[in-house]
C-alpha cells in the first residue's frame, strides 16, 4: 500500500470508523484507492505545472514542478482520500452539480479502471501467444 492508501485508510479509521468498519477487505479497497489517488496526483500534477517557461532555470522548474506536486496531493488528499466526518455528514441537495474537481476524479477513476483493464487483456493475450508459438 502507497503512502495515499495509508493515508486514506488512517483517515477513514479517524474520521468516518463506522464507515471504515463496513470495508469488507480494507488492505485492498485502500491499496486500490492509493493507486488511483497517485495516479491523479501525477495527472493533474502536470496539469498544474504547465509546460517549461523560456529561460527558466533549474532551480525555478524545480520549484515549479515541487509546488505543482503538492497542489495536487492537497486536491486529491481533499477531493478523494478523506471522507465527511461521521458526525457532519450531509445528504447532498438533490439539486447541486457536483464541484468540477469531484467529476473529474471521478472520469480519472473511470480512465484509471480502464486502463488497468486494456493491460490486464493484452497480458493475457501475450501470454496466449506465447503459449501457442
Amino acid at each position: 500500500m502507497n503512502t495515499y492508501g495509508k493515508f486514506a485508510q488512517n483517515a477513514w479509521k479517524t474520521l468516518a470508523p463506522s464507515q471504515y468498519e463496513l470495508i469488507v477487505d480494507p488492505e485492498a479497497w485502500f491499496t486500490n484507492l492509493g493507486e488511483e489517488a497517485e495516479n491523479s496526483v501525477d495527472s493533474l500534477q502536470v496539469q498544474i505545472a504547465g509546460p517549461d517557461s523560456p529561460g527558466e532555470t533549474y532551480l525555478e522548474k524545480v520549484g515549479r514542478l515541487t509546488g505543482a506536486k503538492m497542489q495536487a496531493e492537497e486536491i486529491v488528499r481533499a477531493e478523494m482520500l478523506t471522507p465527511q466526518p461521521e458526525d457532519l455528514e450531509e445528504e447532498p441537495d438533490e439539486d447541486e452539480e457536483p464541484s468540477t474537481m469531484g467529476v473529474y476524479l471521478e472520469y480519472m477513476k473511470e480512465v484509471n479502471r480502464l486502463h488497468r483493464e486494456t493491460l490486464e487483456e493484452l497480458q493475457q493475450e501475450e501470454m496466449g501467444h506465447d503459449l501457442n508459438q
